[in-house]
């Protein structure tokens, strides 16, 4: 058996947590096991799945320049102790250049995985950005999981070299192919029945741009006072986002279910798909929400490559909310539940993606 060391910043419910999670369930654990290495002790959502699939969690502090000294021995020690693994996957950027001069030093194949095009604005993102520009030549492999983000973490020339890879964000298609009798049950529970459902899964963070979300949704419920909104997610901006949502008048209309494991169920409770996010690398949650036939509007800031259905719409987020609420309107029964075939034909179910990673990691281990 292979062990490979997984590196991230939580275990919460986020796009790579997601991707990931996805791929460990689809894995032969009698050929790959993942362990993990995270740097929160409170963002912990998969401790006990990933327990009862054989894996096990190891909790750093979170690298900073006053901790820098004990941040590297803490890596040195581990991997003294840890000879089994040879494999270091990292899914955070920025502090991987600290760490993967030790794991090679101890032998280890390091590979780095690119989510996104931004680490934000502010002194702290040009922080990450300075941290992380070694990781092209520093990094044994490159993985991305859209071309948009390779180029943004790697540059053009390094999306070019023979060590760069596309891993595409797979999912578990038919868990979210649409079911009618799904569809009632988690409407009636929801108390939603006869409601218009527009929907959102994501992080309760800057890059989702829930403010911009609400003010549609304001639009939409003052042209259809049937509508409710559901955010599926959790977050640092939960309760600046809670008193949005006081101050627009919309408590009524919309539901904050927080962190879910039941997201297929949910979305087919959903009869729109917004998501007007300011940035990312390409959204897992706009492939689930395809998957499961949904019409999805969503930013022209994402990659088209998200796009796999003919259902998906992409607009402006600089040009004001009234594009956003008319399209959302009529979009509303324009569910098409064949998308989900769409999304398998264009690579993007899961068990494609762990074959190919399972056969990748081995020709490590044999180089």
């Amino acid at each position: 058996m292979i062990r490979v060391l997984q590196v991230l910043g939580g275990l919460n419910r986020g796009g790579a947590e997601t991707m990931v999670m996805n791929l460990y369930r689809a894995l032969d654990h009698k050929e790959i096991q993942f362990d993990f290495i995270i740097h929160s002790y409170t963002q912990n959502d998969y401790r006990e799945e990933i327990e009862n699939l054989g894996g096990r969690i190891f909790v750093f502090s979170t690298f900073k320049a006053y901790n820098a000294i004990q941040y590297r021995n803490k890596w040195n020690r581990f991997l003294n102790e840890h000879t089994e693994y040879k494999i270091v996957h990292s899914h955070v950027r920025s502090y991987a250049s600290v760490f993967f001069p030790i794991a090679q030093k101890h032998g280890l194949k390091t590979i780095v995985h690119s989510h996104s095009t931004s680490n934000g604005s502010g002194i702290k993102s040009q922080i990450k950005n300075l941290l992380q520009k070694p990781l092209v030549k520093q990094s044994d492999y490159l993985f991305a999981c859209s071309g948009i983000s390779g180029k943004w973490l790697y540059g053009e020339k390094g999306v070019k070299q023979d060590n760069y890879y596309l891993v595409k964000n797979s999912i578990d298609v038919e868990k979210y192919r649409f079911d009618l009798n799904i569809r009632k049950c988690y409407r009636r529970d929801l108390a939603i029945e006869n409601k218009i459902v527009f929907g959102h899964v994501g992080r309760l963070s800057e890059p989702k741009n829930h403010r911009f979300l609400l003010e549609v949704f304001r639009e939409i419920v003052r042209k259809e006072n049937n509508a409710v909104l559901i955010i599926v997610g959790d977050g640092e901006l939960k309760e600046i986002i809670q008193n949005q949502i006081e101050e627009l008048c919309l408590q009524d209309n919309v539901y904050m279910l927080g962190s879910r494991n039941d997201v297929a169920e949910i979305l087919q409770a959903v009869d729109v798909f917004l998501f007007p996010s300011l940035w990312e690398g390409l959204p897992v949650t706009v492939v689930e929400a395809q998957a499961a036939g949904l019409p999805c509007i969503i930013s022209d800031t994402i990659t088209e490559e998200v796009k796999l259905s003919p259902n998906v719409i992409y607009l402006p987020i600089n040009k004001g909310t009234k594009i956003w609420t008319e399209n959302a309107l009529k979009m509303i029964n324009s569910r098409y539940p064949e998308s989900a075939d769409l999304v398998v034909s264009a690579g993007f179910d899961v068990q494609t993606t762990a074959k190919w990673l399972t056969d990748f990691y081995r020709g490590l281990i044999n180089e």
